[in-house]
């Protein structure tokens, strides 16, 4: 059982002196109690559900938990005396080693808590950022995870050192010129600015990729929602990219783009995300934004929906805020209800508007059941009117056939009398309009014959 990652403060031994942090993660499973109360509104049973999970997810050994309910919270403990003696009494007998809360703590807060229970104390957006942590597996994905802990850290950086801070005294007998709480902050400081100053050249790398996407004129497909949606087994249905999936919470972090040919001939990028969830925390979001800003830059969004979901209407609600904060909320989306096999007496289909654009498909990731809706579905949204073309090429037409084997769907291919071949292909309107805008002579000479 993994345990929950522990970032101790930074000090003034040879690994601070590198301008590191050390990550404690000890080898032994951690006893916690799971601390949800009812304050201002109460938290739904899956809500309740779905924090367990998380916790579990983290690698905790869940031995107990506490509610009740509160109009407002309690400014110096968050839960109220009476409640805290009673979550005392709990931690001793169950020898728990850590609460968590499913709620956002103040540093104050926090640090009152752990005073009193004796144990750590971590609150939602902590046991959020440490499952981030366990997961991210590239370097870029490790940068953005220790610079949200860090930023989160930056805050919580209040106890009670005193073997550094400055002596009253003669000379001789006074301490340092900084407190212990100011060297941490001070290193903490330079860490971070390091931090973003990495994120800011693997930002700059991923923009030169996004330009030359643009330049190649791809379409890029972007899969978001909320995590366990079942993003990565769609993703790998589409791709056979072999991307890790599970069924638990933040399986995967790292982002992947694959190439997807469609029915139609045509082809796009598709981009796996990470995965959203409630209350996300803000440092997580704006230590991915690189990540997430091929979200901002997609040509659509498969907004991929968990259909057997109690709760799916909120999560696509959670969903829709974070693409909101990143600026992505405007851009052209289809909803993909997954994990249809789930569901009793549900067979796949897809949904129209009223103008007749796909809004909608039901499938199964897992089974593969409706995986042709969605290709039909993404081919019209992302390639528009399809028209077929019939071209006779010049032997030395080899760079255009090449061309349209890569973005076209071809129908019949033969050579002709005169050496070249007779080409039949079907292809997006729109893609084959720019294409002729950069090739003149083409347009000039071409004849073109419009096939129902």
């Amino acid at each position: 059982m993994r345990s929950i990652t522990r970032v101790s403060s930074v000090t003034t031994s040879p690994v601070a002196s590198n301008h590191s942090l050390v990550f404690d993660r000890p080898q032994s499973g951690e006893r916690a109690i799971l601390a949800q109360l009812d304050i201002g509104f109460t938290i739904a049973a899956d809500a309740r559900e779905e924090f367990a999970l998380l916790a579990t997810a983290a690698g905790a050994e869940i031995v107990g938990s506490i509610g009740g309910s509160r109009s407002a919270p309690d400014s110096r403990l968050f839960i109220g005396t009476g409640k805290a003696e009673e979550l005392q009494a709990l931690v001793a007998a169950t020898e728990a080693e850590l609460v968590l809360f499913n709620h956002a703590l103040s540093p104050a807060q926090e640090r009152n808590l752990e005073r009193l229970l004796q144990c750590r104390v971590l609150d939602r957006a902590g046991l959020i950022l440490d499952i981030f942590a366990q997961r991210a597996q590239s370097f870029e994905g490790k940068l953005q995870v220790e610079l949200a802990q860090l930023k989160h850290l930056s805050t919580r950086l209040v106890r009670g050192w005193t073997h550094l801070e400055r002596q009253k005294g003669g000379i001789g007998l006074r301490g340092p010129g900084e407190t212990q709480l100011e060297t941490d902050r001070r290193l903490l400081a330079k860490r971070v600015d390091m931090l973003e100053q990495r994120l800011q050249r693997i930002e700059s790398q991923r923009a030169q990729g996004r330009r030359a996407r643009t330049k190649a004129e791809l379409p890029v497909i972007s899969l978001v929602g909320y995590t366990n949606a079942g993003k990565s087994t769609l993703f790998n249905q589409l791709t056979a990219a072999g991307v890790f999936e599970a069924d638990q919470l933040f399986a995967t972090l790292d982002s992947t783009l694959r190439r997807l040919a469609l029915p139609s001939g045509g082809r796009v990028l598709i981009a796996d995300t990470v995965g959203f969830v409630s209350q996300l925390p803000h440092e997580l979001v704006a230590a991915f934004r690189s990540t997430l800003e091929e979200t901002r830059s997609a040509s659509l969004l498969l907004h991929v929906v968990d259909a057997a979901a109690v709760s799916r209407n909120r999560q696509m609600d959670d969903v829709e805020r974070v693409l909101a904060e990143i600026g992505s909320d405007q851009l052209p989306r289809l909803e993909v209800f997954n994990k249809l096999d789930l569901l009793a007496d549900a067979s796949p289909r897809m949904e129209r508007d009223a103008e007749g654009h796909p809004t909608r498909v039901w499938l199964s990731a897992h089974s593969g059941a409706g995986m042709d809706l969605l290709l039909t579905a993404i081919g019209e949204l992302t390639g528009g009117t399809q028209m077929r073309q019939r071209l006779l090429l010049a032997p030395s037409d080899g760079k255009l056939r090449a061309w349209l084997f890569e973005h076209a769907q071809i129908l019949t291919d033969e050579p002709a009398d005169t050496g070249g071949w007779m080409i039949e292909f079907s292809i997006s309107a729109a893609q084959w309009e720019r294409h002729l805008t950069h090739d003149v002579a083409l347009r000039q000479r071409l004849e073109t014959v419009r096939l129902p």
